[in-house]
């Protein structure tokens, strides 16, 4: 007997929900069909989405004191017709395939094969039929081969064609990270809402962000939300982290106490791998924040190895030192969307955090809930321990805010 294929949609310590053959559903294993209990037929689609926000909301159906969101680049994906627009958010695979066809296109640049020979990167840039880009291609270590070997050049003429192209790569990742929200595919600002909801002040809503992108800034501008993302309220805007820490309050009138009122739609937002919006400025050793399209050179950390050593650079030391001490807080629930793990810095520090404070819950959202790398695999092991961990399939511009627009109180329901 063919056993069924099934892929995974939600998956807690409590229950696995399945999606099978055939728009089948099941509950912990292929042999447990998902039907209405009055007719014993199977469930619908909409009735299988239902059970999902119902268990989704069982999960983070609690007051918590602190929400924390983190999100990667999948949270600036925008999905149409089962495929990426190109448009807008990109995987770094994507970002990979864009450099390697314009590098091919410079006539005094080395192309990203030549430069992946050079500094000895094992993985071809191309398959074997030397027609379509390697999947296995990994951008992060291909650029910490290529930052390693700079040094080692000895060829003047050489060394100055390998600086060109290095640049050249950099400036594409940047322009392959530029992009303008569009209210229409994205759903930045529903999701801020909806969390927002949540979060009672004096608590603030904390989105931690990988990407340069200015999505989320924008999304909250069209909202007239407050966002708090530790540049100073001054006319030239420059980088203070102590502004994480304050709130907007006025007083109360008419009443004869103390009381006071905070300004409600503020968030928090650190973007922990830099932005399209910053620049350093050489005169008053300043960060400044500006409109992207003045910024010449934004600051940013490049995906590769050495995102760890400059992870303690200002003002990058200071953004994760914040996030980590959200972390430990008691009462908190971290949402990730977009996250692979695969980003060993931040992914063992959430690892890790998860293991000393029993009071944090992590809801991991992503298009795919069953990957089989180390840290995933990690985490899923710690679920398997009764830690509070729950895996979502879900993305941010497509259907997780369905999941969270809701939370319903636990109890029976109709499967």
């Amino acid at each position: 007997m063919k056993k069924t294929s099934v892929i995974k949609h939600f998956i807690s310590n409590d229950i696995v929900l399945m999606e099978g053959d055939n728009k089948k559903y099941y509950e912990n294993d292929y042999n447990s069909e998902l039907v209405k209990k009055e007719t014993n037929e199977g469930i619908t689609d909409t009735d299988f989405n239902e059970k999902i926000r119902y268990e989704v909301a069982k999960f983070i159906n609690h007051s918590f004191d602190n929400i924390v969101v983190l999100a990667g680049a999948g949270a600036s994906v925008v999905v149409d017709d089962g495929k990426i627009d190109k448009e807008f958010g990109k995987t770094v695979l994507m970002i990979a395939k864009a450099i390697e066809e314009k590098m091919r296109e410079e006539i005094d640049m080395f192309t990203l094969q030549e430069l992946a020979t050079m500094s000895s990167y094992e993985e071809p840039v191309l398959d074997t039929t030397l027609k379509n880009f390697n999947n296995r291609f990994n951008l992060e270590d291909f650029l910490s081969n290529l930052l390693t070997y700079e040094q080692f050049i000895k060829d003047s003429k050489i060394k100055e064609k390998f600086i060109k192209s290095k640049n050249k790569i950099l400036d594409l990742i940047k322009d392959n990270t530029n992009y303008n929200f569009n209210s229409s595919k994205m759903k930045h600002g529903s999701f801020l809402k909806i969390l927002s909801k949540y979060t009672n002040t004096p608590n603030k809503l904390t989105i931690v962000t990988t990407n340069y992108d200015t999505l989320f800034e924008e999304a909250a501008a069209n909202l007239n939300f407050t966002v708090m993302d530790g540049f100073t309220f001054s006319y030239n805007p420059y980088f203070d982290s102590d502004m994480f820490e304050w709130n907007l309050v006025k007083d109360i009138p008419n009443v004869k106490t103390k009381e006071l009122e905070y300004k409600k739609n503020i968030i928090n937002l650190l973007k922990i791998h830099g932005s399209l919006t910053w620049e350093n400025s050489i005169k008053d050793n300043r960060i400044y924040r500006k409109n992207k399209k003045l910024v010449e050179k934004p600051i940013m950390v490049f995906p590769s190895s050495n995102k760890y050593m400059q992870s303690y650079e200002n003002p990058y030391f200071e953004l994760f030192t914040k996030f980590q001490e959200l972390l430990r807080r008691k009462n908190t629930l971290l949402i990730t969307t977009g996250f692979s793990f695969a980003d060993n810095h931040i992914a063992k520090m959430i690892i890790q955090a998860i293991k000393h404070n029993t009071g944090l819950a992590v809801l991991v959202s992503d298009y795919n809930i069953e990957q089989n790398h180390e840290n995933w695999i990690e985490l899923d092991a710690l679920r398997n321990n009764h830690f509070r961990i729950a895996f979502l399939k879900a993305t941010l511009n497509d259907n997780l805010i369905n999941f969270l627009s809701e939370r319903k109180r636990a109890g029976n329901n109709d499967y």
